[in-house]
Formats: structure tokens, C-alpha cells, sequence
């Protein structure tokens, strides 16, 4: 027979004020996380994050009623939010929003008995509201930060694959090297001339796209019986009920200031970025990353060591890439890094055995 299972004993009054002040402690930091940020910024972004801060401040407000004459001396946040809070210090980068917004995903107030409703709520929303914000700086960024990321886990791989196939043949070290720091150059121009290439032809062929501004200026005066401006619409995706709606509403008010037919919320042009930002992005990237695996030749070591050293930097620098790629879009920086790593060395791994066939081959 099976005992009956026990009721949960309730904390002690103790291990609650110790963790109200813990909570206390972490909203104060929180807030200053905001305030940080803020600093750095102009206009609306500025705002929503003062808007943040001052709601942790009503936070802090709820655990200073529960404690009380408990609250005692000030004690320090979390390792995590200390951090957030100097990075924003210093940088106050797209880099500190998208870690602020994960932290605020992982709130403990779900579960907390001593928090009300409304504050697991403000943490859910402070999360999205810290996604939009991001989301800002994410399209700022998207055509560089592509371009970049593409170069350097391009680089990183593609030389690595290079150097471990061309090294495995039992060719002298020094052809090793030679070919790495051909593949470095040959790899960092292809990858720069094709990054301006794509992104200018992206450009161009969203500049067909976009309305033409003179013909704006033909609405008032066209026939509202007959009305083609709702062909405009349907042309852009919108129903025929839509478009006739839309098109009735813009020629009854006249106002056209942000009317645009195309109605796209976001600009496409800023999300691609510049061509020259991308190719010089990519081309420094690639090389950087390029640069990894013939290092070890470069200084002197040779065969197993040198293929060792050259595996182990370049796998650092794929977890290091995947986990940035995967703080900035918000995703989980170990799963991101992890499949960065395994994705890199299966290609490089598979190039190594390649060379070793061929070089029994020719052996």
C-alpha cells in the first residue's frame, strides 16, 4: 500500500522575506537596466524604456509593502541583470535588448504565490515590448549582420575544409599554407563581389516595385463612380472588398501623406541594407574567419598538430558566432552555437576524409 502524499510544508517566514528582498533587489536592478538604455536613446525608444523602468518601479513598490520593516539594507541583483546593466552602461546595443528580452521570458513571477497577476502580465508585455525595440535594430542590421555572419562562418569553414582536405594528401606544409591564404584571398573577394552583386540587384528590383510618387497626385482627381485607385490595391495583394473600400476611403479624405500603396510596415530597403556595407562586411568577415585555420601554419606547426590547433580555433569561433547569431534573433545561444559547430565540422570533416582517400590515391 501506497502512503498518502504528504502536503508541501509552506516556507518559513524567513525564506519568504529572503526571497521578497531578492525580488526587490531585482526589480531595482532591472529598472536600472532601462534607465541605462534610455540614456542612449532619442525620442520614442527613449520613452518606452523610461515607460519600462517606472513598471519595475511599481514592482519594487509591491515588495517593499510585504516586507515592510523587513525590507533591510539594499542587496545586490542577480549576476545576470548586474550584467545587463553595465553592458547598457557602455554599449546600450541591440546586443543588451535581445538578452533583456530573453531575461524577461524567463520571469519567476509564473510561479510565484506572493506575486499579484498583473506583475507575471507586465513581464510577459515588458517581453514584447523589448522585442519590438529590437526588432527596430534587427532590420537596421539584417543586411550588414547577414552579410557579416555569412563571411565569417563561410570563411571559417570553407578554409577550414580547404586546409584539412589539402593537408591530409601529405603535401608539405608549407603548400598548406600557400593554398589557405589563396583560398582566404579568392574566398573574401567572391564573397565580397558577390554580396554587392545580390544586394544591389535586390535593391534595384524593389525600386520597380515601389509606387511612383507623381502619380499620387493624380487622385483627386479621379472619377469616384469609376474608381481604378482600388485597382492599385488589388494589385498589391488586397480583395477586391478591400481595395474598393480602401480606395473609397483615401478619395472621400484626401489624405495622403503615408498612403502608401504599397503598404509595407516595414522598409524593405533599410532591411536589405547597403550594398557596399555588405560586400566590405563580408569581405572583412570571410577574411577574418578565413585567417583561422591557417594560423597554426603561419606559425609553425605542423601535420596532426597543426590540423588539432586549427580544429579547436575554428570550432571556438563557430560557437561564438552561432551563440551571437542566436542571442540577436532571440533564440537560445547553446542550441544556435551547437548547430553553427556541428554544421561546420561535418563539412570540414568530410573534406578531411575526402583528402586522405586521394592522397592514398596518389600514394
Amino acid at each position: 500500500m501506497t502512503r498518502a502524499a504528504r502536503p508541501r510544508p509552506l516556507p518559513s517566514r524567513a525564506a519568504r522575506v529572503k526571497r521578497w528582498r531578492q525580488y526587490l533587489a531585482d526589480e531595482r536592478a532591472e529598472a536600472a537596466v532601462y534607465r541605462e538604455l534610455a540614456g542612449r536613446k532619442k525620442g520614442e525608444e527613449r520613452e518606452i524604456l523610461l515607460e519600462l523602468a517606472d513598471a519595475e518601479g511599481r514592482h519594487e513598490a509591491h515588495w517593499i509593502d510585504l516586507l515592510g520593516d523587513e525590507v533591510g539594507p539594499p542587496l545586490r541583483g542577480d549576476l545576470r541583470t548586474r550584467l545587463l546593466a553595465f553592458l547598457a552602461r557602455h554599449f546600450g546595443s541591440l546586443f543588451v535588448l535581445a538578452l533583456a528580452q530573453r531575461a524577461e521570458a524567463r520571469s519567476p513571477y509564473d510561479d510565484e504565490s506572493d506575486a499579484s497577476d498583473a506583475m507575471a502580465a507586465d513581464e510577459r508585455i515588458h517581453g514584447e515590448v523589448l522585442r519590438g525595440l529590437a526588432a527596430r535594430g534587427r532590420t537596421r542590421l539584417a543586411g550588414s549582420f547577414r552579410a557579416a555572419v555569412f563571411g565569417a562562418n563561410d570563411g571559417l569553414v570553407s578554409n577550414l575544409a580547404l586546409v584539412l582536405g589539402i593537408g591530409a594528401t601529405g603535401v608539405s606544409a608549407a603548400t598548406v599554407l600557400f593554398t589557405g591564404l589563396a583560398g582566404l584571398l579568392a574566398g573574401a573577394l567572391s564573397m565580397g563581389a558577390g554580396e554587392y552583386v545580390s544586394v544591389r540587384s535586390q535593391r534595384e528590383l524593389l525600386e520597380a516595385s515601389q509606387p511612383d510618387p507623381a502619380s499620387q497626385a493624380a487622385l483627386a482627381h479621379l472619377d469616384v463612380d469609376a474608381n481604378e485607385l482600388a485597382l492599385v490595391y488589388r494589385a498589391r495583394g488586397m480583395s477586391e472588398s478591400e481595395a474598393t473600400l480602401h480606395a473609397a476611403e483615401v478619395l472621400a479624405t484626401l489624405r495622403l501623406e503615408g498612403d502608401d500603396p504599397a503598404a509595407v510596415g516595414i522598409d524593405e530597403h533599410e532591411a536589405i541594407g547597403s550594398a557596399w556595407n555588405a560586400a566590405i562586411s563580408s569581405f572583412l568577415f570571410f577574411a577574418s574567419g578565413a585567417l583561422i585555420p591557417v594560423l597554426p601554419y603561419l606559425f609553425g606547426a605542423r601535420h596532426l598538430l597543426a590540423v588539432v590547433i586549427a580544429a579547436a580555433a575554428v570550432g571556438l569561433a563557430l560557437l561564438g558566432t552561432g551563440a551571437i547569431v542566436g542571442v540577436l534573433s532571440g533564440a537560445s545561444p547553446l542550441k544556435r552555437a551547437l548547430r553553427q559547430l556541428i554544421i561546420g565540422f561535418g563539412a570540414a570533416g568530410v573534406t578531411y576524409v575526402l583528402g586522405l582517400l586521394f592522397g592514398a590515391a596518389l600514394g
